[in-house]
């Protein structure tokens, strides 16, 4: 009897450790880990992911190093920095490295551990290799390929768990968003970077994929791992607790006396005097006077947008939130305190999130929810337009996969008609994209 109470007790805490690990929001990220890192050729054998054919007799293809390798952008991430325009930036902004040696560039075209967190296999040329996504590997590589393991056990080795949507979404934006350690601030920007455009499930599904989501996956990794939908929500939540969290970085949150440009919306600033296209905004700024740089709330839409179909109170708490910082960055309340409590609310809808299912009801009535919010004006900048289409597209993918949708290939036409309205920032009409929205709201309404 003892053995057995012994035996559920271990059960019970490999369990919670897989449900913390899971939720992702107290993981340490891989660039933040203490952990050794081994440098992508401890997972390079032909004999462990370096092989060149998928294994047929094993559930894991075998070949992830190989498809990262030769199809993976992240695998050239390193390279970028050697490029003339990356020498640019580095000189422009009077760094003191040449960009492929400075930590503020390395920290996001590489996984940059120093001192003693890097074994000397590692090399920072590698780019953005295995362990910047699945955590340095050297408590877990070993004990990940004994038999019988499961991946419960490799979490709680320090496996960072990548497949888990809130956790991903953490992990992804940390480089493709930002955090308040590493951040792609608008002087970087002017200096000639790109703008960052990024929405998780689309990002994901534009990846070479290294893994195959099958019934085993599945089984070993849980079924909220594949869900598009839910994979494409968690992105939202997470964009907007961090952007609430840079908002009140001293550091971060600020340039000089202003608050940070690039956490308001470009085009407020960035068009022809003579184009007076101020309006009042309807969903969270109505409130907001002319020539006031309201805040980039295209995530915060999209995630209104699927509170509104889950959980009415959390919706409208939400709401109120969202309006109170912009109120307050106008100068009406304290701003640490309404940031603080978008942040929470933001995390709130997180685990709704989590907690959710999205059946083919729901992604179609989040889809239709969406479109109308285009139809009465909600997407008059490009950002929100641009996620908007986005959402549109992981939403349809979601919908794919649960059988709702019967003409994918319409679905497809559709939105490559609603891309071919964004394919240039500043000549944005939001005309054009209403009328590619009422059109492509027939194809969602059929059933």
């Amino acid at each position: 009897m003892k053995g057995l109470i012994s035996s559920l007790a271990t059960r019970f805490a490999v369990l919670v450790v897989l449900a913390t690990a899971v939720s992702g929001q107290s993981q340490t990220l891989p660039d933040q880990s203490t952990d050794k890192t081994l440098g992508v050729v401890s997972c390079s054998s032909s004999l462990c992911h370096g092989s060149v054919n998928t294994w047929q007799s094993s559930p894991v293809a075998q070949n992830e190093y190989v498809v990262w390798s030769r199809l993976d952008k992240h695998a050239r991430a390193y390279n970028v920095l050697l490029n003339e325009r990356s020498r640019s930036i580095a000189s422009k902004l009077g760094l003191s490295k040449p960009a492929h040696e400075s930590k503020e560039c390395l920290d996001c075209h590489a996984h940059n551990p120093v001192g003693e967190r890097a074994d000397g296999r590692h090399k920072i040329t590698d780019g953005v290799g295995c362990e910047g996504c699945h955590g340095p590997s050297s408590p877990w590589i070993v004990s990940h390929t004994a038999p019988d393991v499961t991946h419960a056990d490799n979490l709680q080795h320090g496996l960072y768990p990548a497949e888990a949507p809130q956790a991903r979404a953490k992990l992804c934006m940390s480089c493709h968003y930002g955090t308040a350690t590493k951040y792609v601030n608008h002087r970087t920007m002017a200096a000639g970077h790109p703008r960052l455009s990024f929405e998780l499930e689309t990002f994901t599904n534009l990846q070479p994929a290294h893994f195959k989501l099958d019934a085993d996956y599945t089984k070993r990794k849980g079924s909220g791992a594949s869900n598009s939908a839910k994979v494409w929500a968690q992105g939202q939540a997470i964009a907007v607790g961090t952007q609430m969290e840079i908002l009140m970085d001293p550091v971060r949150g600020r340039d000089g006396v202003f608050p940070e440009p690039t956490l308001f919306d470009c085009h407020a600033c960035h068009h022809p005097m003579a184009d007076q296209r101020w309006k009042p905004h309807t969903a969270f700024g109505a409130s907001i006077s002319p020539g006031l740089i309201r805040l980039n709330d295209a995530n915060a839409l999209m995630l209104r947008l699927i509170l509104r179909q889950l959980d009415a109170d959390l919706y409208t708490r939400f709401t109120q939130a969202t309006q109170d910082v912009n109120k307050a960055l106008a100068g009406n309340g304290k701003l640490s305190d309404k940031a603080t409590a978008l942040r929470q609310q933001a995390q709130a809808a997180s685990e709704k999130i989590a907690a959710s299912a999205f059946d083919g009801n729901t992604l179609r009535a989040m889809a239709l929810m969406l479109i109308d919010d285009g139809l009465v004006g909600l997407y008059p900048d490009y950002a929100g337009a641009e996620q908007a289409t986005m959402a549109l597209g992981s939403l349809s993918n979601a919908m794919q996969q649960s059988g709702t949708i019967k003409h994918a290939a319409a679905y497809n036409q559709g939105l490559a008609q609603l891309r071919a309205v964004l394919l240039k920032d500043e000549a944005y009409k939001p005309a054009e994209f209403m009328t590619k929205l009422r059109e492509f709201r027939s194809l969602v309404a059929a059933r």
